[in-house]
């Protein structure tokens, strides 16, 4: 691994990047996600994004903590938006407030349940039913507002949990991209032709908007097979290998982490990739060292 990162330094240019974190619910969560805001804020990601709790259930802390990012860094923020327990006019409302408080950016998903992933989703009455419905009402809203919002979308590199088929998801991240989306980030994943193939797929079904990896960077492997689950990602045999009796040693799990992601990330780029959106779980440590590990240095450590 240290000499696939050595050779990712010297022989491929920085990549950009991206960052998600989620909004805290407590006082030491919130201390915890300013610190990641501020030591990542030098490695001059092109956005970052907060997430949308299950059901709408973190709209006031993601406003508020997007609004914050906005106006007391020099961050880009993206906040995640969603169809769920909400009318079309409420929705509308809060990407009005998003604007008003400097956030020009938004992630519009159609969002889980209240009761969580994996549940079934039920359209609110009065509400959007899905998620191009939900950008097409943003475009719509107030001419000088919807149309110059940048709205970005999610895709499923190993098909949606609710899928029908292939056919049919390539058509409704085309759908996406008709109604205004200007990329779509992926569902993480761990093998490089996982998203080839799914690019493969989606060029060939005529999208031409950006499609940004996204990287999970997630120590506890507890709780990554616990996600991957839920939204049916697979996790190789190779990797449940590394992880093997790494339960009581967080040191080791985080130096895992951050070499599969710089390997995966670098995989990549050898194809061309060059955008990568990393799930932070407010973790700072892991973000920078995977940042390093692909040759990108903070700004004022980069002359």
């Amino acid at each position: 691994m240290t000499q696939l990162a050595t050779a990712t330094q010297q022989d491929s240019p920085a990549p950009n990047v991206s960052f998600e974190f989620f909004p805290p619910k407590t006082d030491k969560m919130e201390a915890k996600l300013w610190e990641s805001v501020a030591r990542l804020s030098p490695m001059t990601p092109r956005f970052v994004s907060v997430t949308y709790g299950a059901g709408g259930s973190t709209r006031d802390r993601t406003h508020a903590t997007v609004a914050k990012i906005a106006q007391d860094t020099p961050l880009t923020p993206a906040a995640h938006l969603t169809c769920v327990s909400a009318t079309k006019e409420d929705v509308l409302q809060v990407a009005e407030d998003y604007w008003n408080a400097g956030v020009k950016h938004i992630v519009a998903l159609r969002g889980d349940p209240p009761t969580g992933m994996g549940e079934q989703f039920e359209q609110h009455p009065g509400g959007f039913r899905d998620s191009v419905d939900l950008i097409e009402g943003i475009r719509a809203h107030r001419p000088e507002l919807g149309q110059v919002f940048e709205i970005s979308v999610s895709c499923y590199p190993e098909q949606h949990p609710d899928s029908q088929s292939w056919d049919a998801d390539i058509a409704f991240l085309k759908a996406k991209q008709d109604a205004g989306a200007d990329r779509a980030i992926t569902q993480f994943f761990f093998e490089p032709d996982t998203y080839l193939s799914f690019l493969d797929r989606a060029q060939a079904g005529g999208i031409t908007m950006p499609i940004v990896p996204g990287i999970m960077l997630q120590p506890n492997f507890t709780g990554l097979k616990r996600i991957s689950k839920l939204c049916q990602a697979s996790i190789p045999d190779w990797l449940h290998t590394l992880y093997e009796g790494t339960e009581d040693d967080p040191e080791t799990r985080e130096l895992i982490t951050a070499n599969v992601a710089a390997e995966l990330c670098q995989a990549l780029a050898e194809q061309g990739v060059s955008d990568f959106h990393f799930y932070t779980l407010n973790k700072a440590s892991l973000a920078l060292s995977t940042c390093r590990l692909l040759g990108l240095k903070p700004k004022e450590a980069s002359q």
